[in-house]
């Protein structure tokens, strides 16, 4: 019995070493990345983005392989973030490559909240792309696609609250569309569209002269104050 106690006294430290670069490798990694999301939530509950977007991404990078899910919620709320700091376009493209990406079936609720940021992100182009005096044949089909998002997430919503919010939602997108460029211009941009190109802007067009407008912080699934109203 005394031989065998030793034994094992003896291969205990191997045994730590072998938790150490296996499994206490993952554990490591998820308590970093835990570590940065928290602090990241943090910023965002404070609506200080440009101070959350490091942190998503350190938490995005320490994730460990095999939590496709929790990366692929990190990226929404990241991208979130970058559609609040001028990153509109860019954004924009990257959620439309991430809906793609996420299981419906497997994932329902993030797939619901990627396609209500997406259809946020188009909604905002539009309004980017009509303040920039582009014609309907660019912003037309933008618009369309974000009015069939909301009335996607309409049918789908799980609660009064949700499907209200997601009819105000398909309101602003049908008002936006039928609005004429020239009745955005007195009105608050929206925070996403702030210090934004929608990509297209070497084209003709008209556009605001250099009067200032007021600003208008808002969240980044949420549609302009179309009624000039603010939030």
């Amino acid at each position: 019995m005394r031989i065998l106690f030793i034994a094992l006294w003896c291969l205990l430290p191997l045994g730590l070493v072998a938790f150490h670069y296996g499994p206490g490798q993952e554990k490591m990694a998820l308590d970093h990345s835990g570590a940065a999301l928290d602090r990241a939530r943090a910023h965002l509950d404070a609506s200080e983005w440009e101070a959350a977007i490091p942190e998503l991404e350190a938490a995005l990078a320490a994730l460990p392989e095999g939590h496709g899910s929790e990366a692929q919620r990190i990226q929404l709320e990241l991208l979130k973030a970058r559609m609040m700091t001028g990153k509109l376009p860019e954004a924009r493209g990257e959620l439309e490559e991430l809906l793609a990406r996420v299981d419906a079936s497997a994932e329902p609720e993030l797939h619901a909240d990627v396609l209500e940021a997406l259809s946020s992100a188009r909604f905002h182009m539009t309004y980017l792309m009509k303040l920039e005096g582009l014609p309907e044949t660019e912003w037309g089909p933008e618009i369309d696609a974000a009015r069939q998002e909301r009335k996607l997430l309409l049918q789908q919503a799980g609660s009064p609250a949700a499907a209200s919010r997601q009819a105000d939602a398909l309101e602003s997108a049908i008002k936006l569309a039928r609005m004429d460029p020239a009745e955005l211009y007195g009105k608050a941009i929206p925070k996403q569209c702030q210090g934004c190109c929608s990509g297209k802007c070497n084209k003709p067009g008209k556009k605001p002269g250099k009067k200032k407008l007021p600003k208008d912080a808002r969240g980044a699934s949420s549609g302009p104050p179309i009624d000039g109203e603010g939030s």
